[in-house]
């Protein structure tokens, strides 16, 4: 019996995970008139009718979404682990008046919620004359978190400082030290929160939103956001639009979900 109930259990998680993206693809690939009189559970007339999704990524400047998407996520995650190692590095390598304190400030900082500082956060960035530009959002996803540096400290509590010490004998200087010997063997960390950071980068709607208003600088939440004007009455298309936003981070995390679990456990473990 428990058994039964186990994997019926899973199966009704698999079912809810599941559901509603088979209905997007089904829509996404009906056409127009066949949406409008078939039902959401109903399989499209043909399943290779492609057309929406042409339409989605032409008309709706898709693919400029995605370079836009792609310039700020590879800028922002390599300021974020480079700041981010840094900051563990320091912490848990170096001994300094108001080290608890710093260590402090970072978690208090946690739990301010974000949009009570937005008035300033907006001031500061059109202040800087980085409003409506890419710069905006980079210089905000650039500022790393407590979960990068947690991940990143714990990584490295498992690292002994014995290898520091040895370069240091041989003249290496703490930036040395951290080039050479902590960097490298921080992957496992650097995978995790790449790519845990990175899909928060990519899902993320409210600063394009705000601080790249010109559709130029549209990204992929934006660009999929802007659907509802022209495309406000064809759900079809708006389908095949949010299939293709899914499809990279599907791939992605696909390929590189052990990546995750390991950094995770090493965090955790050492």
């Amino acid at each position: 019996m428990t058994r039964v109930l186990k994997y019926l259990s899973l199966v009704g998680a698999s079912v809810v995970v599941l559901l509603p993206p088979l209905v997007l693809v089904m829509a996404s690939l009906k056409t127009h008139q066949e949406f409008a009189t078939t039902g959401p559970f109903d399989p499209p007339h043909s399943w290779f009718n492609l057309h929406n999704y042409a339409v989605a990524f032409n008309q709706g400047h898709m693919l400029r979404g995605f370079v836009n998407t792609s310039i700020i996520l590879a800028l922002s995650l390599a300021g974020t682990v480079l700041i981010g190692s840094m900051a563990a590095y320091a912490i848990d390598r170096f001994e300094f008046r108001l080290r608890g304190t710093v260590i402090a400030l970072f978690l208090l900082a946690t739990l301010v919620p974000g949009v009570t500082t937005q008035v300033a956060t907006f001031k500061v960035v059109d202040a800087l004359s980085l409003y409506d530009t890419r710069w905006s959002a980079i210089a905000l996803f650039l500022g790393t978190d407590i979960i990068a540096i947690y991940i990143f400290r714990q990584f490295l509590r498992g690292v002994p400082t014995e290898l520091d010490e040895a370069a240091a004998l041989e003249g290496a200087g703490p930036f040395t030290i951290y080039r050479r010997i902590i960097l490298p063997l921080m992957k496992p960390a650097i995978a995790t929160v790449v790519i845990i950071k990175g899909i928060a980068i990519y899902n993320e709607f409210y600063i394009p939103f705000l601080y790249m208003p010109s559709q130029e600088l549209g990204v992929i939440s934006t660009s999929l956001f802007r659907f509802k004007g022209p495309f406000g009455a064809q759900w079809e298309v708006i389908s095949a639009g949010v299939i293709l936003v899914i499809v990279p981070t599907l791939i992605v995390f696909l390929l590189l979900q052990r990546f995750i679990y390991n950094g995770f456990t090493a965090g955790a473990t050492k």
